[in-house]
Formats: structure tokens, C-alpha cells, sequence
């Protein structure tokens, strides 16, 4: 895939063209495929410093708001008390707040560091609780076992509770990386073209009793694990499970469910046991960053419209952008208008701090001229 920052707005003109035309499954009618410049939104994560004071926020949240982002997405650490000191502080700015927890990869979680039982086990049988995969911060909670289940429910609780949020926003809600995506294998001197024994989750007790218990064969003693659907698919509805219970918790507090994802179901499936597009949900922020993969910008389309193909409109998309690999303001405006033509609801760009003033303004002026091209 090949893009030019050249002559930005006639190839983004003739690549909706070629979109809209090719493939049986292209969505037809562009009208449809386009959010309105009333309902499409900006965002951005950002994680919370104790120690900044509500006038720096303040500051900082009165700089987004005034470029046109509308919400923001806070880690707090899954801190009830911190989200309840910031939530007011977004509110007097204008932003709306979602509550960003890390879900099945809890790193430094007090609680569950005294349960060693409740961690995710790979197929050589280590645990994650003191033989992490990758890096030191992955720290896998099994989603399967009762405990450590309840526990992410709990925390996911109470964030629900604080008044003023729009939603539980979930991160890592999968399983660990069976594939790293490919710009980051040298990083590890890794090659994957299998799915290696280290990488591959959960094995623990609870997880083969329970598909004992339905599939009468134990996962441990396949000689291809990698081609055995049925053990593959208990993962993915395990992690569905959890997000289901989620859900149902959020909404009795009249907040919504969101979610960070990988970039498109059937590539979520493939390298972390995650099929988004069959959650109970509301929205989700695929995280189509383009250079984790070697691609271009113009992939940031093309994951875009996989992922709303697949809802086929039952679960809102804001597409996630990563900043750093961008070079200048009109190759990140391509990235929003190759999203927002794609179907996406917004665009979410990762994180708050890495939006330098030649973005800011940059996504003001799509702003504007979203609400003029409405009007007009």
C-alpha cells in the first residue's frame, strides 16, 4: 500500500471511489458509510498523574477542548478516587470522560499478586506470575477462574459507580500476544510462524477442567493445539464472558461499555483470542495503529471498514490512532478523513501528551470543516 501527501484531498476523493466500487462485501451507499460532523468524535488517552494539580488539568483539558476534541479516556491506575477528582475538572472544560482500565493484564495489582493461582498459565505450564511473556508489565489474570474474574468485575464496578463518566472503557481485554504484530518481532528477536508454547494461553487447572467438562479431551495433550477450533473458541468466549458481565454491570449504572481492540475481528481473533464483533458492547476504539504492522496510513482505511463490515452498524467504531509515526499535520488529517469516510463514529489518538500544536490545529480545522460541509 502506497500513500501520498500530495494532492491529499483528490486521492482520498478517488480512494473512497475505489472502496465504494470494489469488493462484494463494500458497503454501497456512502451516505451510510460516513458519520455526520454532528455524531463523529475526537478523543484522546491520557493517563492521570497524582501528583498534577486540578489547575494544570485545568490547562490541559482546556487545550483539547479547544481543538475540537470532545472526550478523553483517563487511566487512573483503576483509581475510583482519582477518576472522581478529574471527572469534574473534564466537565467544567467541556470533555466528556471514560473510564480506561487495564482488564485481564493487571500489572502490579496488589490484590491479585497475593493470589498466584488466579494467573493465566502458557502451554509449557508457567505462569505469568513470575514468568511473564515479552515484557515485565504483562501480568495475565485467567479469565476462566471464579476469583480472578470477579476480581476485574469488582474493579470494573467501581469505576461504573463514579458519577459523571460515559463509559468503562476496557484495555486489554484478550488474551496475551500468540503473534506479535510484525513491527515488533526484531524488537524481541522473534521469529513467529507458528504458535509457540510461551506465547500460547491459558492452561491453567480451571481453564482445561472446564472445556473437560463440555469437550471430553484435555488441550494438553494435542500435538497441534493451533488447529483444535473447539479449544480456540472456549478462549475466545471466555474473554467474551467476562466482557458480557461487564456490560451488564456498567449499564445498571447507565454507563456505557467501551473497549481498546485490536484492529479488526478476524486479526484480533488470530493473534490475541479476541472476536469484538461478538461482544455485548457498545463501542469500541480499534487500535489501527498502522506502523506496529508496516503498513501505510491508507491501511488505517482499510482496517477501519473491515471492523464496520463486521458490526454491520450493532456496535460503534472510533478508530484509534498511534501519533508517533506521523511526520506532519496533513498525514494525520489523511489518517481521520481515511477513517471517518470508512464508517468510524471518531478517532482516538494515542495519547493526549503526543498531540504537538501543528495536530491540535490540524484537528480543529477537520472540525470546521466537517461542520461546514454539513451545512452547506
Amino acid at each position: 500500500m502506497k500513500t501520498k501527501n500530495t494532492l491529499l484531498f483528490a486521492l482520498l476523493l478517488a480512494f473512497s471511489s475505489c472502496i465504494s466500487k470494489g469488493g462484494s462485501q463494500s458497503i454501497s451507499d456512502a451516505e451510510n458509510r460516513e458519520t455526520t460532523a454532528q455524531d463523529f468524535e475526537f478523543s484522546t488517552w491520557i493517563t492521570s498523574k497524582k501528583e498534577k494539580t486540578n489547575a494544570a488539568y485545568h490547562t490541559e483539558f482546556k487545550k483539547y477542548k479547544s481543538a475540537g476534541i470532545d472526550a478523553v479516556l483517563i487511566n487512573t491506575l483503576t483509581d475510583p478516587k482519582e477518576l472522581e477528582r478529574l471527572v469534574p475538572i473534564a466537565k467544567e472544560e467541556g470533555l466528556k470522560v471514560h473510564a480506561w482500565i487495564m482488564a485481564m493484564n493487571r500489572p502490579n495489582d496488589s490484590i491479585a499478586l497475593q493470589h498466584p493461582e488466579w494467573y493465566m498459565v502458557n502451554r509449557d505450564g508457567k505462569s505469568c506470575y513470575d514468568t511473564r511473556p515479552y515484557v515485565d508489565y504483562y501480568q495475565w489474570l485467567c479469565p476462566t477462574r471464579k476469583e480472578s474474574r470477579n476480581h476485574i468485575l469488582g474493579l470494573v464496578e467501581g469505576l461504573a459507580k463514579v458519577a459523571g463518566i460515559e463509559s468503562v472503557h476496557l484495555d486489554y481485554i484478550r488474551f496475551p500476544d500468540i503473534y506479535l504484530p510484525i513491527a515488533l518481532l526484531p524488537k524481541y528477536n522473534l521469529k513467529q510462524d507458528t504458535e509457540m508454547a510461551a506465547y500460547d494461553f491459558c492452561y491453567c487447572d480451571v481453564c482445561i477442567h472446564e472445556f473437560e467438562k463440555v469437550h471430553h479431551k484435555n488441550p494438553r495433550d494435542s500435538d497441534n493445539t493451533a488447529i483444535d477450533m473447539e479449544w480456540k473458541n472456549f478462549r475466545l468466549n471466555a474473554i467474551k464472558s467476562v466482557v458480557d458481565d461487564a456490560y451488564a454491570i456498567v449499564h445498571k449504572y447507565n454507563k456505557k461499555l467501551t473497549a481498546a481492540v485490536f484492529p479488526y475481528p478476524e486479526m484480533a481473533d488470530h493473534m490475541v483470542r479476541q472476536r469484538w464483533d461478538k461482544w455485548n458492547i457498545d463501542e469500541v476504539y480499534p487500535m489501527i495503529y498502522h506502523s506496529f504492522y508496516n503498513e501505510e496510513i491508507d491501511w488505517i482505511g482499510y482496517a477501519t471498514q473491515q471492523g464496520v463490515l463486521d458490526v454491520q452498524n450493532k456496535i460503534a467504531i472510533n478508530t484509534g490512532v498511534y501519533l508517533p509515526p506521523f511526520t506532519a499535520s496533513d498525514e494525520l488529517k489523511e489518517a481521520v478523513l481515511l477513517a471517518k469516510e470508512n464508517g468510524a463514529k471518531g478517532v482516538a489518538f494515542y495519547e493526549g501528551p503526543g498531540l504537538k500544536p501543528a495536530y491540535l490545529t490540524a484537528i480543529k480545522e477537520l472540525k470546521t470543516s466537517f461542520k461546514n460541509k454539513e451545512n452547506n
